[in-house]
């Protein structure tokens, strides 16, 4: 049995561990094997690497520490708690403590999936609910990493062309799948759009959502064959039918799912951090205005309130003299 090697495993390895040498290096927690995993089968970033690598280490050696935790089999949902709260007492932002538990749900789905543990003690555990005025902001490494993972077949290059221009043009979801492809100019890398109230702007793109679109469309011209319709939609499924909001919720619910879990993006996200990721650029709100085809400026300017909050977090996190203790 699995445990009973644990067991056995972790009793010479007290005879051999001094100390003070920390609990995460201990084999029995697998944690070489999880980052494995996570480097060669999903093919994560060397940056979310280091992030699972440094939060994993955080929680392993403070059930060692703390709460006298010596192989996975001993945590319980409540231990997870315990690690939570710890985290809250160090004034960490709700977001934090929600990626901390995301990356340890990764961490036990890996031991349920090696037969290590038969079930995840951190999936009895709720995620945080902080009170949020603004959006959530997801940072260009998540997106990144979102965009990266995406397979190389003509399903996974549709995804990711769609993912791409939704992120890289701000769209809302209902103008992504509205589009034709006539409304597409890849040469200029220009997108004519049909927003609310049925107005139109033209939003432009950058190189990588054009590559992507490139690289979709000889099998959208495929799976289109023998079809005669008046529309001719840019994004389709492989019956040639026009793909849904729902269809493009289930493409990200899935990406997310297929890196990292540690962040839980929408389609709406990528719409809020193509903005802010151009008003921390320096890019002018007015102009961001029209790029997302808001009628008032009202309503741009929620973003400006993003960009404070997250300057003003990262002012408590770096400076000498920026925590509230």
């Amino acid at each position: 049995m699995v445990a009973d090697h644990w067991c056995v495993a972790a009793a010479d390895e007290g005879l051999q561990m001094s100390e003070s040498m920390p609990l995460s290096r201990s084999p029995s927690w697998l944690l070489d094997g999880f980052l494995e995993h996570l480097e060669w089968e999903r093919n994560l970033s060397p940056a979310t690497l280091r992030a699972y690598r440094r939060e994993i280490r955080t929680f392993i050696d403070f059930s060692g520490s703390e709460l006298g935790l010596r192989m996975p089999l001993d945590v319980s949902p409540v231990a997870v708690r315990a690690y939570l709260a710890h985290l809250h007492s160090k004034h960490l932002a709700p977001s934090s403590i929600a990626r901390a538990l995301a990356s340890i749900r990764t961490y036990f789905r890996f031991l349920v999936a090696e037969n290590t543990l038969v079930a995840s003690p951190a999936e009895a555990v709720p995620f945080p609910h902080g009170v949020q005025q603004t959006p959530e902001v997801a940072d260009r490494y998540t997106i990144e990493e979102l965009l990266e993972g995406f397979p190389d077949t003509a399903a996974g290059r549709r995804d990711r062309a769609a993912v791409e221009l939704l992120y890289a043009a701000g769209l809302r979801v209902g103008e992504l799948v509205a589009l034709d492809l006539a409304d597409l100019n890849l040469d200029r890398r220009l997108a004519r759009i049909r927003g609310k109230g049925r107005k139109e702007r033209l939003v432009p793109f950058g190189r990588p959502a054009a590559t992507a679109i490139a690289a979709y469309l000889p099998s959208r011209k495929r799976w289109r064959r023998g079809i005669a319709s008046e529309d001719d939609p840019l994004f389709v499924n492989q019956r040639g039918g026009r793909l849904s909001d729902r269809s493009i919720r289930r493409i990200i619910d899935e990406g997310v799912r297929r890196t990292a879990d540690l962040n839980h993006l929408h389609p709406h996200a990528l719409r809020h951090a193509f903005a802010t990721h151009l008003l921390e650029a320096g890019m002018d709100l007015r102009v961001i205005q029209e790029l997302l085809g808001h009628s008032s400026l009202a309503t741009t300017q929620i973003y400006t309130k993003i960009d404070l909050a997250h300057l003003m977090e990262v002012h408590r996190r770096s400076h000498p003299r920026g925590k509230s203790d």
